[in-house]
């Protein structure tokens, strides 16, 4: 078995091959001047099993994605399974303008055309994994790492930045051994959110807030505002996909004692693998 990594993801395909016991794959990538995409793998592949990580954001790196599945099948492998660990675009997941595409729905079709399998984690509209047609797709949850890493912290709490969230929350707090709640939001648009007041028991409590995404921090800024104005003794805010667009970590860094995401994007807040989870999914 070969695990191939592409540019998005080498700390995350390193894991998965050391979890898997299986050979990580020389890859080369590069882009020419014109910033089109070349990549090479420098193994033979021929009659392996093969896994392909790749992250699918943001959009150059989709590109990167279907040629390193172009340049497995031409090894004529025995089996490809692509992983896309952080899937993009998962939030389009329905039209809400006429003239929209489905964009969730466009990136599925793409990367089902040339592979056996698909993995992805926690994606954002769990529906995304019925676009796969005719071949098996799993959503694999992070929740058991990141609960592992909380309870190594001393968690007291976790909470969910909104009611739609909870359940993940609560998987969570049930791998710490905790309580979980969440609080109330309301978006008013694409960067700002609304915090509604609710009391919590959290004075003098070590608190995680956990997401799926971090884009721009706002939700999760009002969220930590709220909790230090309730005497919480600390904030760790963990996430998925740590997207963090708009210079989100500073200000993040401001109300957070604590900021950690998954390695689903690779970024300098990244502290927890998933690789035993995609793992433990691959091997079924």
């Amino acid at each position: 078995m070969f695990v191939v990594g592409g540019s998005a993801s080498p700390s995350l395909s390193k894991e998965l091959a050391k979890s898997l016991r299986a050979k990580l794959a020389k890859v080369e990538t590069k882009r020419f001047p014109d910033d089109e995409c070349y990549v090479r793998i420098d193994d033979d592949l021929a009659d392996e099993d093969v896994i392909l990580v790749q992250t699918a954001w943001p959009d150059k790196n989709i590109m990167e994605l279907l040629l390193l599945q172009d340049a497995i099948k031409e090894f004529d492998v025995a089996s490809l399974t692509t992983v896309v660990p952080y899937f993009g675009y998962s939030r389009q997941d329905k039209q809400f303008k006429p003239g929209e595409p489905i964009s969730a729905r466009a990136l599925a079709r793409m990367i089902q055309m040339s592979t056996d399998e698909f993995i992805t984690v926690d994606i954002h509209a769990p529906s995304v994994i019925d676009w796969f047609e005719g071949i098996p797709a799993k959503n694999v949850a992070a929740y058991p790492q990141i609960g592992k890493y909380l309870k190594g912290k001393g968690t007291q709490l976790v909470l969910s930045p909104d009611e739609g969230r909870a359940e993940h929350a609560k998987h969570v707090a049930d791998v710490v051994n905790c309580e979980s709640d969440y609080l109330v939001k309301e978006r008013i648009d694409g960067e700002t959110v609304k915090m509604t007041p609710k009391r919590l028991d959290v004075k003098g409590k070590k608190v995680a807030i956990v997401d799926d995404i971090i884009s721009t921090g706002g939700t999760i800024v009002k969220a930590a505002e709220q909790l230090k104005k309730q005497g919480c003794a600390s904030i760790v805010a963990v996430c998925t996909h740590g997207v963090f667009a708009n210079n989100a970590i500073p200000r993040l860094e401001a109300v957070c004692d604590e900021l950690c995401t998954t390695d689903t994007i690779e970024n300098p807040k990244t502290c927890i693998t998933v690789a035993p989870e995609i793992a433990r999914i691959a091997k079924d």
